[in-house]
């Protein structure tokens, strides 16, 4: 059978590997018909398919196969769970019914008994059937014989009995009870003794049973009972034949045991709220605790009292649950107190997993109930994050400084990073530093939220507390407050305006630092190693999980930055081609409208070609003061504020509508100084090292288009330009006059710049392109 299975199995993914899916609908009907066969082979089956299979295939069927597995013992794993209560209410139920069955049997077999008795007329006392009857038909001058010991005995058993039920002896009642049972046993098969006598003598050994049962319970509820005890008396019960009421009244008399200790534990506003979940887990957890060893060592491991002590044990659970969440939980979750909540739950945790020896699994029900509670905490605690940093943001003057050595109450210092020995280096304008130390904090109270299964959340929620303080960043940025009604919750928040270059680099220097190194580090505490508890598999397993999403989260944060450096960078672009009237530095015109002798012309730059690189020198200054040990963030910064202003040239409809098709073509001058500011341009990103091989494409792009104009006139553009080594020549001049640096020796390049072997193809590749 279990051939059969396997065969099956494999036949499924052969199947799949072949293409088969569940949409495939009649024709997989079809291919179905042959395992319906009464005279199906599954290992010839198999064979006949898998000859068609190489090596590497099989080994995927192999693999596929060892999946399925896996994932079917998971999916029955689930379903043990997913089915559990119902299974413990069913056996609950079952057992109370076999409760009342031997109930409604005692009360039948008593009835039936009374009406036996009536029936033939005899009195219930009588004891005349024990003389044989033919004695009662001598002489009457025979003399009256003395009574036999078993007549004694059964006029003296019901006395006997009662006393000892009234001095409470019930070890010595219990031996009474079974006495008279044996002692009915034999009569009954022997028939020693007379029916209606028999009848007698069970009659006084259920009445007596029933008694001291009643005793029994009554002695279990007392709140005085305790330990061995209640022990005894449920054992007692037990050997009377009522097991399911035993066993309710030991886990009742444990219940009234705590309640009446929990009457000392008054919660009240001021009080702390882990100290009263620690009291009251201490009462709770240790009642059930003692009630699952007093059921083990009385009922051992039958499965109907089993089951009983674990839907007792939930109950208990589910009500502790909501004291906490009433008394400690509620008020710290909706104050954001996410620490105060954590506290809670692992104080509670740490008490309910000590029952797992007992073989109680109770944390999954304690994380259930707790987990809305740590979700709005979570929630409160980010949006507090928020604000505070808006807050600040508000008056934030936008200066970087180390952060400050105030001393947290955890004894570490506010502008350390957990990890970090460089920690200290990291500069920050305020409100950052704020964000940065409060998700620290943040992060301290993972424990919980990783037991729960909270992690992804807490992840997401902070990436959109980050995102909003990176909208607050871009409209700090001038000239961004027309755009504010585009981002969400601006519209009642207000920040303080970056007024120079540096304060607006410095908002990329907070974003990409937040980005890059602080959160990313901060939030690894949400992929920790596996508990020691579990095996090594289930430790890679773990690990391999989660990166792949700290990965992704980290992606998402420079996506963030990203948003903030192109708002940087188009603000700056449109400042350096546009006046504040709206005019355009960058127009046709200036080219189209050159005249007189190119010999005689003094050729440099045009102007906003030379303020870009001015520009672009400041920025690099300060940012190699920001950026220390990140220098390749602001090479990209520099990199794509010159590609935007590169591009803006590209996409201007309307400047290469005049080049090409206005009422005056693009003479030899034009051509000239516009191949020259191309030529300026990739010369200092080059010297800069930010020339992308981006925008080297689009420069090569820009000047085909130019000359592809000026040969629309019937002239040869490579005729009127002069060799390569003059525009180098005249760009390197102006880079000299502009930085007040000396040029490179012999007009040379750095050949050590990384984008050095690109830009060697920059104007090359422009003068060997192909006909016009």
């Amino acid at each position: 059978m279990a051939s059969v299975k396997s065969s099956r199995s494999r036949v499924h993914a052969v199947t799949q590997s072949k293409g088969i899916n569940k949409d495939t609908g009649p024709k997989l009907e079809e291919n179905l018909n042959v395992f319906k066969s009464d005279n199906f082979d599954a290992d010839a089956f198999v064979q006949s398919k898998c000859l068609s299979l190489n090596e590497k295939e099989i080994r995927q069927l192999c693999s596929y196969l060892l999946e399925l597995k896996r994932a079917s013992a998971e999916e029955m794993r689930r379903s043990v769970y997913a089915n559990y209560t119902a299974f413990i209410r069913t056996s609950k139920e079952i057992s109370d019914l076999e409760g009342e069955l031997s109930s409604m049997k005692n009360l039948l077999s008593t009835q039936a008994t009374l009406i036996h008795g009536l029936a033939e007329g005899v009195h219930i006392d009588s004891l005349s059937d024990v003389v044989p009857e033919s004695t009662s038909d001598s002489s009457p001058t025979a003399d009256v014989r003395e009574p036999s010991d078993l007549e004694k005995w059964l006029t003296e058993f019901p006395d006997h009995l009662d006393v000892l039920l009234a001095e409470r002896r019930v070890d010595e009642a219990l031996l009474s009870l079974d006495e008279g049972e044996r002692v009915a046993s034999d009569a009954k098969e022997k028939k020693t003794l007379g029916h209606a006598v028999l009848l007698s003598l069970q009659t006084a050994i259920a009445e007596r049973r029933q008694k001291l049962a009643d005793q029994l319970a009554e002695i279990a509820c007392q709140p005085s009972t305790r330990g061995a005890e209640l022990r005894a008396a449920i054992s007692a019960l037990k050997k009377l034949g009522d097991g399911p009421r035993a066993h309710s009244l030991l886990l009742n008399a444990h219940y009234q045991k705590y309640q009446f200790n929990m009457k000392n534990l008054r919660p009240s506003s001021t009080s702390y709220g882990g100290a009263y979940t620690a009291a009251l887990s201490q009462l709770v957890f240790s009642g059930i605790a003692q009630a699952a060893t007093d059921s083990l060592a009385i009922f051992g491991k039958e499965p109907a009292y089993t089951s009983e002590l674990v839907m007792w044990s939930t109950k208990q659970t589910e009500a502790f649950a909501l004291l906490v969440k009433r008394h400690a939980l509620t008020s710290s979750a909706a104050a954001g107190g996410l620490r105060a909540a954590a506290e809670c739950v692992q104080i509670a945790l740490g008490h309910c997993s000590l029952l797992e020896a007992r073989g109680l699994a109770l944390c999954p029900v304690l994380l259930k109930l707790f987990r809305p509670s740590v979700e709005q905490a979570l929630d409160a605690n980010l949006k507090r994050i928020e604000e505070s940093t808006a807050a600040l943001a508000a008056a934030d003057d936008w200066e970087l400084t180390y952060p400050p050595s105030v001393t947290r109450t955890s004894g570490r210092s506010a502008g350390a990073v957990p990890g970090s020995t460089g920690a200290y280096q990291h500069k920050l304008s305020s409100s950052a530093h704020r964000f940065n130390l409060m998700v620290q904090d943040f992060f301290e109270d993972v424990g919980p939220l990783l037991s729960m299964q909270l992690g992804g959340k807490a992840l997401e929620g902070l990436f959109q507390v980050f995102n909003t303080y990176v909208n607050t960043l871009v409209r700090a940025l001038p000239g961004s407050m027309e755009e504010e009604a585009s981002y969400e919750d601006s519209g009642n928040k207000i920040v303080r305006m970056a007024e120079t270059e540096a304060q607006q680099i410095a908002l990329l220097a907070n974003a990409s630092l937040l980005a890059d190194e602080l959160l990313p580090r901060a939030a690894m505490k949400l992929a920790p190693l596996a508990n020691q508890k579990d095996d090594l598999q289930r430790r890679a397993s773990d690990r391999q999980s989660r990166h792949p999403e700290q990965r992704e989260w980290k992606k998402r944060l420079v996506n963030s930055v990203d948003r903030l450096k192109d708002s940087f960078c188009q603000q700056h672009a449109l400042d350096l081609i546009f006046t504040e009237e709206g005019d355009s530095h960058l127009t046709a015109e200036m080219y189209i409208n050159m005249e007189g002798n190119a010999d005689d012309m003094e050729w440099s730059p045009s102007l906003i070609f030379q303020e870009l690189y001015v520009k672009l020198n400041r920025m690099a200054a300060i940012a190699a003061d920001m950026f220390v040990g990140r220098e390749r963030f602001a090479m990209l910064l520099l990199m794509r504020l010159t590609e935007t202003v590169i591009l803006w040239l590209s996409q201007d409809q309307s400047f290469w509508d005049d080049i090409e098709e206005g009422p005056r073509p693009l003479g030899h001058l034009g051509l000239q100084q516009f191949y020259l500011d191309m030529k300026f341009v990739t010369c200092f990103a080059s010297q800069g090292r930010y020339l992308s091989r981006n925008l080297l494409r689009v420069v090569n792009d820009i000047i085909s288009k130019a000359m592809s104009a000026f040969a629309a006139t019937g002239m040869d553009p490579y005729s009127v330009l002069p060799e390569d080594e003059w525009f180098t020549e005249i760009a390197q001049d102006a880079m000299e006059k502009l930085s007040g640096k000396p040029k490179v020796a012999n007009g040379e390049r750095d050949l050590n710049s990384p984008t050095a072997s690109v830009s060697a193809q920059s104007m090359s590749s422009v003068r060997s392109h192909g006909s016009y």
